[in-house]
């Protein structure tokens, strides 16, 4: 079903509350996926944890490295979720569903070139991270088996991704739902052994991630097929520069937002490492912790991306702004909240991996930092997924440039190795950056200076363009919740 919002609403008294509802409708799936995404990795790293320190810093440094090649998938995701929803926003159903498939050829390929990297290059990029010799035997081994499939990984965030730019926030969730039900059981099962299946470890680990993420792939194929927006069509799969073009170009920056953080990342955890191995567990599972409050503001970014895509794409910029605020303050109201719980059940909720005091003490103290800087970093999740649905990607990416390598990094070479304040300058830094990008966001938000061009120009060519002639009923696409 299709939610419709009139610009004869603005004079409403209910129109802020039907806005927080149609926002909820796509929001809410998209948290629940969320949460269901974060528990896969937080599922590993309890399990893993029971094996011992030096496996959970393996599946650190490997995530870190993976936090690379996901950039290029999320920023592939990111182009082809706004020109998906910025075509069904603007009537253009053909050209939604040729830039879809010119995405997953994209994908295969990304994915393919990633797969074969990790093949030769698995040892040299963790060494990269400075890890020692223990952790990087087990590593590379994670690293190997789960990363060399990358292909499912790549097609998992792009076909997730036209689902949401036709509104459906629905069947990614459920697909994610499944597949970590499946990857908890796996990871029992292979981790520890069971009935005629050997105890694995943190191989074991690895197997249940790609066996999860291959029935991923699969369920999302199934959804896009029954999607009426998405049809495939045979001569859709030609590679069509015009729209291969136009994806990488949009897509650009946004991976390049996306691998100045993870680089960035890359060399300050080389100074976590070089705190010891227990310190730089302490950070993994605290991160692996705080991320749970990711979930809601990524929920929120996600709405804000596809209806401010749609909306520009139908020609309404006044209402896709209110549609930014409400969203930023949704996210803000929340994550403070969870904020709250990091900061005083941090002790707590570390107790879950290890009984080793001082890792548990290490946990706390970086929980509580997270905690005080959550509504800074909804703010600055919010407003990037609203800049992009925009098909403005290149300030985020010039913004998070200057934060990661001027601010954050800086601050924690400075914090931990010349003052030694240890994880706790490491994740007063991440503050310092997060509240620094999330000023900078807002002061261009309200300056109106978070769109590139006129949003008919972002969608004037296509397969069949129909302009727009009435304001009047603008289509929200969503599935019904």
């Amino acid at each position: 079903m299709s939610l419709h919002v009139k610009d004869s609403t603005f004079d409403h008294a209910d129109t802020n509350k039907k806005k927080i509802h149609i926002i909820l409708i796509l929001a809410l799936p998209a948290v629940i996926e969320n949460f269901f995404q974060t528990i896969l990795g937080f599922i590993d790293t309890y399990f893993v944890s029971k094996i011992g320190l030096v496996e959970v810093s393996a599946v650190g440094v490997t995530n870190a490295v993976l936090a690379i090649y996901f950039a290029l998938f999320m920023a592939l995701g990111v182009a082809v979720n706004i020109y998906v929803a910025n075509s069904i926003g603007a009537k253009q159903v053909e050209r939604a569903r040729h830039i879809a498939q010119q995405a997953i050829i994209i994908a295969i390929v990304i994915g393919i070139v990633t797969g074969i990297i990790t093949l030769f290059f698995a040892e040299p990029l963790l060494t990269l991270m400075g890890i020692e010799d223990d952790v990087l035997q087990a590593g590379s081994t994670y690293f190997r088996i789960v990363a060399i499939p990358s292909i499912f990984m790549s097609l998992m965030f792009v076909l997730s991704a036209i689902l949401r730019g036709v509104g459906d926030t629905k069947s990614p969730m459920k697909i994610s739902i499944m597949i970590n039900i499946v990857n908890a059981v796996l990871d029992y099962v292979f981790i520890f052994g069971f009935w005629f299946i050997p105890e694995l470890g943190i191989i074991g680990a690895a197997i249940a991630t790609v066996i999860s993420r291959i029935l991923g792939t699969i369920g999302l194929l199934m959804y896009i097929r029954k999607t009426k927006e998405i049809k495939f069509k045979k001569s859709y799969w030609k590679p069509d520069k015009d729209h291969l073009v136009e994806l990488l170009s949009l897509g650009g920056p946004a991976a390049g937002e996306r691998l100045i953080m993870r680089i960035g990342q890359i060399v300050y955890f080389g100074f976590v490492v070089a705190l010891g191995t227990n310190v730089f567990a302490a950070h993994q599972i605290a991160g692996n912790i705080e991320i749970f409050s990711y979930m809601v503001g990524y929920g929120f970014a996600t709405a804000a991306t596809i209806i401010v895509g749609q909306l520009l794409g139908a020609g309404n910029i006044k209402e896709a702004k209110q549609y930014a605020w409400l969203c930023v303050w949704l996210s803000v109201g929340s994550m403070t909240v969870l904020g709250v719980l990091l900061f005083f059940l941090g002790s707590w909720t570390g107790s879950f991996f290890t009984q080793d005091q001082d890792v548990i003490n290490d946990i706390s103290i970086a929980l509580k930092v997270s905690g005080i800087f959550q509504p800074f970093l909804a703010v600055v999740l919010i407003l990037t997924g609203v800049f992009q649905g925009a098909g403005n990607t290149k300030f985020p990416m010039y913004l998070t440039g200057f934060g990661m390598w001027l601010i954050r990094t800086s601050f924690v070479y400075l914090l931990t190795v010349q003052v030694g304040w240890g994880l706790l300058g490491v994740w007063i830094a991440i503050g310092l950056d997060i509240i620094f990008r999330a000023v900078v966001l807002l002061v261009q938000f309200s300056r109106d200076k978070w769109r590139v061009q006129k949003a008919d120009e972002s969608v004037s060519s296509g397969d069949d363009c129909h302009p727009q002639t009435s304001k009047e009923d603008i289509s929200i696409c969503t599935n019904s919740y």
